[in-house]
C-alpha cells in the first residue's frame, strides 16, 4: 500500500494497481486526481468536494446523494460517473474494499442545519484505513480485522475544524484505536498552531500506545 497526503483531506491511496483519491477539494490540484481508478467524496463543503476536479478524471465517483445532486447542477456532464452510496453498503474498486460508515456531518452549531457525509473503510490486503470525513463516527463494521484486534490500522485523524475541539479529536483517535494516526483537515490553523495540535495528539496517542504524523502535501505515509 502506497499512503499519500495531498493538501487538507485529500488523501490517495494505492493498492494492487488500483488508486482511489478521497475529498479533491479546494485546496487540490488536478494532479491530485491524475490517473485514479475512483474518487471518493465524503460532502458537499468546498474543501472535501470541487466539481472542476472531477473534469480532469475519467474515474468513477462515489459519494452521498446531497454531493450528487450537486454535481449535477455544477458539473452535470460528470452525473453519469456518479454511483450514490448509503450507510454501510460494501463495494470494490480493483482491489480495494469500502464500507461507507454513518450519514450525518459533525455539528458546527446547533442553530445550523447537519448536513450529510459519510466516511470510507478501506480494505488493502490485510491493512484498513479510515477516513472519516468531517464526523467523528466510530465504524461499526470492519472488514479484513486483525485476529488479535478489531481495530482500523490507519486513521486519518481530522485535527483542526470549527466543528471540533482538540480534545475531542484525541478522544476519538483514541476510540478508533489505530496504530497509526495520520493528521488531515489540516488547513484551519496557523502553523503555530498546528504545532500545538502536533505536540497535543503525538504525546496523548504515544501514551495510548498509538503514533501519530502530520504529512506534507506530497508527502507518503513511511512504510505504507
Amino acid at each position: 500500500m502506497r499512503l499519500t497526503k495531498h493538501a487538507h483531506a485529500c488523501v490517495r491511496i494505492e493498492h494492487g494497481g488500483t488508486t482511489v483519491v478521497t475529498d479533491p477539494g479546494m485546496f487540490s490540484t488536478p494532479a491530485d486526481v491524475d490517473g485514479v481508478d475512483a474518487v471518493l467524496i465524503t460532502h458537499e463543503h468546498p474543501d472535501h468536494y470541487l466539481a472542476d476536479l472531477l473534469k480532469h478524471t475519467d474515474a468513477p465517483i462515489y459519494t452521498i446523494d446531497a454531493v450528487a445532486k450537486a454535481i449535477h447542477g455544477d458539473a452535470p456532464e460528470v452525473s453519469e460517473r456518479v454511483t450514490v452510496v448509503e450507510p454501510d453498503e460494501r463495494w470494490g474498486i480493483g482491489e480495494i474494499s469500502v464500507v461507507a460508515v454513518g450519514e450525518l456531518h459533525a455539528v458546527i452549531h446547533e442553530d445550523l442545519p447537519r448536513f450529510h457525509n459519510s466516511g470510507y473503510l478501506m480494505t488493502l490486503g490485510d491493512i484498513t484505513v479510515y477516513h472519516p470525513g468531517d464526523a467523528l463516527t466510530v465504524p461499526e463494521h470492519r472488514v479484513h480485522l486483525h485476529e488479535e484486534q478489531d481495530k482500523v490500522d490507519v486513521l486519518l485523524a481530522p485535527v483542526c475544524a470549527p466543528w471540533m475541539r482538540i480534545s475531542e479529536g484525541i478522544d476519538f483517535a483514541r476510540e478508533i484505536g489505530a496504530r497509526h494516526n495520520v493528521a488531515i483537515h489540516d488547513r484551519v490553523y496557523s502553523e503555530m498552531g498546528l504545532g500545538v495540535v502536533d505536540a497535543q495528539f503525538g504525546r496523548l496517542l504515544e501514551a495510548s500506545g498509538q503514533d501519530f504524523v502530520r504529512l506534507g502535501d506530497g508527502e507518503d505515509l513511511p512504510d505504507s
